[in-house]
């Protein structure tokens, strides 16, 4: 475990609910500058094709492909793409 895990349950919910604040303030934003229906249709798309690609990155690779390698973040996922051995 690295030194700069979080330990505390309270924290990791606090940075939880951080993330719930920052996204809907970002989305908010976003539909109050270009409010469409094609505009939110398409950050719907975005925010869940980023949600599907994460859930890949960090369990389907782990329970599927890789059981051996554990991910500590997104650049540490590429990086396992790119230096891994080619089958």
């Amino acid at each position: 475990m690295a030194t700069g895990d979080l330990k505390s349950s309270t924290a990791i919910y606090a940075k939880g609910f951080a993330f719930l604040v920052i996204g809907t303030s970002a989305a908010t934003l976003i539909l109050l500058e270009a409010a469409s229906f094609k505009i939110a249709l398409l950050l719907a798309i975005c925010v869940w094709a980023f949600c599907r690609l994460y859930y890949f990155a960090f369990y389907v690779i782990e329970h599927y492909v890789d059981s051996q390698f554990r991910f500590a973040g997104l650049i540490d996922f590429a990086r396992y793409l790119i230096g891994r051995p080619r089958r």
